[in-house]
């Protein structure tokens, strides 16, 4: 079955640390300069800007492949990736500096507006090439023999996510789903302990991952295109950072 010859990797990105720090100030300025507020306009909506530049307008997707939606996600997902990104789990500079001022509640605070979004999801190119099977059964049935949980186990029977805090695959191009498996499987991605999805990516190959990768963007996310409330059953492994804190200060900066 056809599939990539080498372990999938993230892509080498530029740094752009001027554009990070540029955002940065922004989202700095606008948080702390309520004053201005008779001359500009003061929300969230308008501090987060920054992320749209990158990320498409509303959160869309940015449009070079790369950049993920973050509009419609939870917020528990979204919450974690900014401390990922700003604690060093993940690992992308651009993302790292705009976050590394920024504490805890106003990450959540962020996380909460983009996952408010009710965007529309654009039509997937279907799969180039021989239908992915292989893909389609990982995703669906997964492999019990290597201990690979099907996809729909965790990330909700339709694949678009489970509130609040796991995130949807489809919708995603194919570049950053392979990028994020890689990593995963190559430990330049973390997430916080139990690392279940750096468990699974390293028991699947790099056929596996081209193969699912390439299922999941070529599905057509359903409508309406939301979260689940609640996943039928239990998770089939420990997984941590699965609960939207209460109290977000206490995972790190007030």
């Amino acid at each position: 079955m056809p599939g990539p010859a080498s372990t999938p990797v993230a892509p080498a990105r530029p740094r752009h640390r001027w554009r990070a720090a540029a955002a940065a100030a922004g989202l700095l300025a606008a948080a702390g300069l309520a004053q201005a507020a008779a001359r500009t306009e003061d929300s969230i909506a308008q501090r987060v800007q920054a992320c749209t530049g990158c990320h498409g307008v509303q959160g869309r997707a940015g449009p070079d492949g790369y950049y993920p939606r973050i509009a419609g996600k939870p917020a528990g997902y979204l919450y974690h990736q900014l401390l990922n990104f700003r604690d060093g789990r993940r690992n992308y500079a651009l993302m790292t500096h705009l976050l590394d001022p920024l504490s805890d509640a106003y990450l959540l605070e962020i996380a909460t507006h983009f996952s408010s979004l009710e965007v529309p999801y654009p039509v997937p190119a279907p799969a180039a090439g021989p239908s992915p099977e292989r893909g389609r059964v990982l995703a669906l049935e997964g492999d019990p023999a290597r201990r690979i949980p099907a996809c729909v186990q965790c990330h909700g029977t339709a694949l678009m996510g489970v509130v609040p805090d796991i995130p949807g695959l489809l919708g995603l191009p194919r570049d950053y789903l392979n990028a994020q498996l890689g990593a995963w499987r190559n430990h330049t991605r973390r997430a916080q302990a139990p690392d279940c999805m750096g468990e699974i990516a390293r028991r699947l190959d790099a056929q596996d991952i081209g193969e699912l990768s390439r299922w999941l963007s070529a599905q057509t996310p359903p409508l309406p295109s939301k979260p689940a409330s609640s996943l039928p059953a239990p998770l089939p492994m420990a997984c941590g950072g699965v609960a939207l804190p209460s109290r977000p200060q206490a995972e790190g900066r007030p």
